[in-house]
Order: structure tokens, then C-alpha cells, then sequence
């Protein structure tokens, strides 16, 4: 069977990933973690002008079919979507890729055998494991089949979770790894790891905490870490943070639960 690809844009044409070359970069930059299955909602934080957004496929809501429509959302925006997927598995990697995803956020690193992985499957052999198929992510980056490999493989964003007991033994390993973009210190999973959940005061997490910092400060991957207010995101790129985030579900419930406030006696 003969296949007459589509005319392939002219290199101005095409929608280039921005996530990477911000990260590379001093700016202090912004997520939103998006539960909420909602290509409106993802819209609405892309269109706010957060420099990216995180689709849950982890704990949120998402299926795959609500996963595309969030990503297609972001259309338009300088807002990078990124995909958490359930785990570190080269199938959940490539699906979410061939969604059109700008980069992967994997949880549950452990060692840095992990983050190789993690690395290995966004990336098309000889250099990784990642299968061919980007059937849907060509033309949400505006590209052509034969063409997507060079105008996108490069320019995905690798991120990993650092919200284990282990990863935090192991994290100057992990920071030698090549091809990590960002590294984000998950607060909650971390601090229920160390056995005191919620209590981000607390010596051991502190202790964690400043572990992570100092060796990813000595390699100079950017950080990232969750802030709910001004001063806990103030207090981060003080620290040498590069990006902070939050939760679009934790953000509607605060928001409503302040308007609730209005009605007390």
C-alpha cells in the first residue's frame, strides 16, 4: 500500500515543545497538578498562564480519553502538557507520549536503575525502549509521521518524583543519571514515607528535604516542589527552586470553602 504523507510544515510551522528551553533557563516557573478530568478546567489553569500542567494519571480521575482532551486543551497556550503516569512502565510512557504529552512525570523512583528506565522509554532505540506510533502526538505538534522523532524526541521533559525512602538514600546516584530535566521533591508521598505524614516541619522530613536539595544543587538540575501560598513558593526559590506547583482540586475546595466562610455568623 502506498502512503503519501501529508506536506511536512515548513520548520517555522511547527509548534516546537517550550518546557525544555525554560527549564534550561533562570525563570521561577509554575505547574498545576490537574485531577479533575476536564478538558475546561485544564483550559481555563492553561490559558491562566502557568508554564505547565500536569495530567493525573496517577491518583487523579483521568482516563486516556480525558487525558487527550487535556492535553488538546493547553492548544494555544505556552502551557507544557506533561502526563504523570501510574508508574515507571515503558507501556503507560509511550501511550501517554503518543498523546501528544510534552514530557513524563514518573513516580516512585527508587535507585537509579529507575530513572535509566524512566529515561530509556521516551526515547526511540538505538537510544531507548520507546515504541513508534505517534499517530495523534503529529499533529499536536503540528509535525509529520517520518518527521516526529527528530523535531520532538529531544524536546520532551523527563521528570521524576523523589517521594521514596529509598530515592533519598539513593539520589546522588540518581542525579548522575543523563537526561533528566527536573527532579521534584513530592512532599506528601515523601513525608508518608518517612512515617510522619503531613508533617512537613518535622526534623526527619526536614532532614530528607535538605538531602535532596544539596545533591541536586551539586549537579544543577532543576528543582521543583509544591506550594499552596505565596510565602511556601517565595520560600522555595529562595532555597534554589526553579519551579512550584499545586492542585487544581485542593485549590476548588479552598476557593469554595473561602466563599462558604462568607455566609458564617
Amino acid at each position: 500500500m502506498l502512503i503519501v504523507w501529508p506536506k511536512q510544515p515548513k520548520s517555522g510551522e511547527i509548534h516546537m515543545p517550550s518546557l525544555k528551553r525554560k527549564l534550561n533557563s533562570d525563570a521561577h516557573l509554575t505547574t498545576v497538578i490537574c485531577t479533575i478530568p476536564s478538558a475546561t478546567v485544564t483550559q481555563a489553569i492553561a490559558a491562566s498562564g502557568v508554564d505547565s500542567v500536569i495530567v493525573d494519571l496517577e491518583h487523579g480521575a483521568v482516563d486516556y480519553g480525558s487525558a487527550h482532551a487535556m492535553i488538546a486543551a493547553t492548544a494555544g497556550t505556552e502551557c507544557a502538557p506533561l502526563v504523570r503516569v501510574a508508574e515507571n512502565d515503558e507501556a503507560q510512557v509511550k501511550r501517554a507520549l503518543d498523546l501528544g504529552a510534552e514530557g513524563i512525570v514518573f513516580p516512585l523512583i527508587r535507585d537509579a536503575q529507575d530513572a535509566k528506565r524512566a529515561v530509556a522509554s521516551m526515547r526511540y532505540p538505538p537510544r531507548g525502549t520507546r515504541g513508534f506510533g505517534p499517530f495523534i502526538a503529529q499533529s499536536r505538534w503540528q509535525t509529520s509521521m517520518p518527521s516526529y522523532q527528530a523535531d520532538v524526541e529531544d524536546q520532551l521533559v523527563c521528570c521524576l518524583l523523589i517521594e521514596t525512602v529509598e530515592a533519598v538514600a539513593n539520589i546522588d546516584e540518581i542525579c548522575a543519571v543523563e537526561g533528566i530535566d527536573l527532579l521534584v521533591v513530592a512532599a506528601f508521598d515523601l513525608s508518608t514515607a518517612l512515617g510522619v505524614s503531613g508533617q512537613l516541619g518535622h526534623p526527619d522530613f526536614i532532614a530528607a528535604q535538605t538531602t535532596i536539595e544539596q545533591a541536586v544543587a551539586n549537579v544543577g538540575i532543576p528543582l521543583a516542589g509544591n506550594a499552596l501560598t505565596k510565602e511556601q513558593a517565595d520560600s522555595l526559590f529562595a532555597r534554589g527552586y526553579r519551579m512550584v506547583g499545586g492542585f487544581d482540586i485542593l485549590w476548588l475546595r479552598q476557593k469554595a470553602g473561602e466563599i462558604h466562610s462568607w455566609t458564617a455568623k
